[in-house]
């Protein structure tokens, strides 16, 4: 299946969105103190996870999905970039993944709660309550679908990135004595 963007607007726009997230990733490195050599990786990482999760959903894909494969993409790059530039995973991961959150959709869970505390007639409640619930649930479904993404590549490779590691344990000078 080929991706066709119809115009060359829409790659202009592609384009922005993805120098954008890089940025945000970089923003957030930088508020979380990462050292400073792993600021360019981190802001490739937070552009490709934006990119996996703006192609998935120009294909049809919903945001949950969309989201989780962005993480997914981003969990897995970040190992290989730890191994590259002698950092955890989770310096390169974090940074890049929180541009991804939902804030739009617990900001309007949010306004929708305060809404909700109105005197309003009943079917103008029962539509806001459906909205705040259904952005809720996004918002919270779209959180579970980055931190597993994310997490899910480092827990799955932790064996073979570990391997070689000899942790010399206290019992090992009881058991020759």
């Amino acid at each position: 299946m080929r991706i066709q963007f119809t115009d060359t607007m829409e790659w202009l726009t592609f384009f922005e969105k993805w120098i954008w997230l890089g940025f945000a990733a970089i923003g957030f490195a930088i508020l979380f103190n990462v050292p400073k050599r792993t600021l360019w990786v981190t802001f490739l990482l937070g552009a490709l996870g934006g990119a996996a999760k703006l192609l998935t959903l120009h294909l049809g894909g919903g945001i949950i999905l969309a989201s989780f494969a962005g993480a997914m993409l981003v969990g897995f790059l970040s190992i290989g970039a730890a191994h590259f530039k002698h950092a955890p995973p989770f310096v390169f991961a974090i940074p890049a993944v929180i541009p991804m959150v939902p804030g739009a959709f617990a900001y309007r869970m949010m306004l929708g709660i305060i809404r909700l505390t109105e005197n309003i007639d009943p079917n103008t409640f029962n539509q806001l309550l459906e909205e705040t619930i259904h952005n809720g649930l996004n918002a919270f479904f779209i959180l579970m679908a980055l931190s597993l993404g994310v997490s899910a590549p480092m827990l799955l490779t932790r064996r073979e990135s570990a391997k070689g590691l000899k942790v010399p344990l206290k019992i090992d000078g009881l058991i020759k004595k």
